[in-house]
């Protein structure tokens, strides 16, 4: 819904920062017409009974504002479970692609739970590349074992290959 409403350069009638016009009549109409599509859009996004619940207010930040306090909620059993799956997701006879595909996605979906603070100092990138290694570990670990000689051949190689090389490696 955020990159939606960024494509749109709407993100301001969620965040606040697009004020209703005061004293011109003409821009007051315009916000509230976008407010309208803003919220039009988020209603069409929720399931008929947020829809229900929703569907009286006036302001698409409202809205907006009410769902994330509800359900913008990440605890540790979610996160546990999400880590759980990536770290015990296989191959299990599909295709290379599928699997990598399957465990990117939840790689991604994981990032975006832990969100963890960026910054440009050298801990920084040590850390980044730990936690490369943690995911070319995770693929490899994954793999068929008919995979095991290209495993070992990548396992060798100094440095290690990054995950995209090791698939793109594994695929061929």
């Amino acid at each position: 819904m955020l990159l939606a409403l960024q494509v749109k350069n709407k993100i301001g009638f969620i965040d606040k920062s697009c004020k209703r016009s005061t004293n011109n009549e003409i821009l007051a109409k315009q916000w509230d017409m976008c407010n309208s599509v803003v919220f039009s859009w988020i209603l069409n996004s929720v399931s008929d009974e947020l829809y229900l619940g929703q569907v009286f207010s006036i302001f698409a930040f409202d809205v907006w504002e009410e769902l994330k306090e509800r359900y913008d909620k990440v605890d540790g059993s979610a996160m546990f479970s999400l880590y759980q799956k990536i770290n015990s997701v296989n191959q299990n006879c599909s295709t290379v692609s599928d699997y990598y595909h399957r465990l990117n996605t939840m790689w991604k979906q994981f990032d975006a739970m832990v969100q963890l603070p960026s910054c440009s100092c050298n801990a920084f990138g040590k850390f980044n590349d730990f936690y490369h290694l943690i995911k070319l570990m995770q693929f490899l670990m994954g793999l068929d074992d008919t995979y095991q000689s290209v495993r070992t051949s990548l396992l060798t190689k100094d440095p290690l290959p990054t995950i995209n090389i090791a698939f793109s490696i594994v695929s061929r």
